[in-house]
């Protein structure tokens, strides 16, 4: 038998060593989270507290805030601390927690985005049936549906990598406990189970595009029927923020996750992960926000009433 330490701790390599970016990174990092809290609470706040924005596709919108401040919230907060005290363990249990929590979130928000697509389909193509098809019930029920699939992926996903050995090396080549950087660590022989992440993922995010993509078909279709100017437009900007959002979070995934391992560079995959992580949460109710005549039209009177 081979003698061997388990690894304890893990040592995330970050960013950058550089000491003089450590200052400007932290301001920038910092003002990004500020505005995701801000734009996302601030968006769940709103519909909230605005009865007209209780519905199927602001009850959606809601949790899709929610998702993006949780799983941005699993990440950022560790690294802005770290640009400050320039620590940069995690212990073995808390890298696990981290890698569930954020691999959970991301996908939800997967799911989340098939859900909207579906909801502005029937808006779009069924508007005589929308308020009988896309009841409140039928939307709590598929955003149970949503975290229960969030869950069980991330389950397969940090089971996966945890069950691997780590005995030769602690040190994380990425700035948080993301799947592949942790695999790479290992001292085990780790093909199965890379494998095995490339195969789920893969199904979770082309399961989740082409159903999305057959929803834009189907609305793209009912528009190019439609003779009304106001209707086509109404139409158009019904769907135009979400599918802002869709080329940004499906772009990147990709880009990070499903592209051949020998073609993969580490470097390249944290300036993708920052954006995945830190900005498209930031940018997500901006997107939705500022195309949105409710939301503009809430937020305005909120303001009134506090004047």
């Amino acid at each position: 038998m081979e003698n061997r330490t388990e690894v304890r701790y893990f040592v995330l390599v970050g960013l950058t060593n550089d000491p003089d970016l450590q200052l400007p990174l932290f301001i920038t990092f910092f003002l990004i989270y500020t505005i995701t809290i801000i734009g996302n609470m601030g968006l769940i706040l709103l519909i909230l507290s605005d009865s007209r924005l209780h519905t199927p596709m602001y009850i959606f919108l809601g949790n899709l805030s929610l998702v993006d401040f949780c799983y941005s919230s699993t990440v950022t907060p560790n690294v802005i601390a770290g640009f400050l005290t320039g620590d940069k363990i995690m212990s073995y249990n808390a890298c696990a927690s981290q890698m569930f929590f954020f691999a959970n979130f991301a996908d939800v928000e997967n799911y989340l985005l098939v859900s909207m697509a579906y909801d502005r389909y029937v808006a779009v193509c069924k508007p005589l049936h929308y308020a009988t098809t896309m009841t409140t019930r039928v939307c709590v029920c598929i955003v149970i549906g949503c975290y229960i699939c969030g869950f069980l992926n991330a389950s397969i996903y940090t089971v996966n990598a945890f069950s691997l050995s780590f005995c030769e090396s602690n040190v994380v080549h990425h700035f948080f406990c993301d799947v592949l950087a942790v695999m790479i660590v290992s001292c085990s022989d780790r093909h199965v189970n890379e494998l095995t992440f490339v195969y789920v993922a893969s199904f979770n995010i082309f399961f989740a595009l082409i159903l999305i993509l057959i929803s834009y078909m189907f609305i793209f279709t009912s528009i190019l029927k439609m003779h009304s100017a106001a209707g086509y437009q109404k139409a158009l900007s019904t769907f135009a923020s979400h599918f802002t959002a869709v080329s940004i979070f499906y772009g990147t995934i990709i880009f990070m996750y499903l592209q051949p391992s020998s073609s993969q560079s580490m470097d390249t995959d944290k300036i993708a992960s920052v954006f995945y992580v830190m900005i498209i949460p930031m940018l997500n109710p901006l997107v939705y926000s500022l195309r949105n005549r409710d939301v503009k039209s809430a937020f305005t009177k909120i303001i009134l009433r506090s004047r």
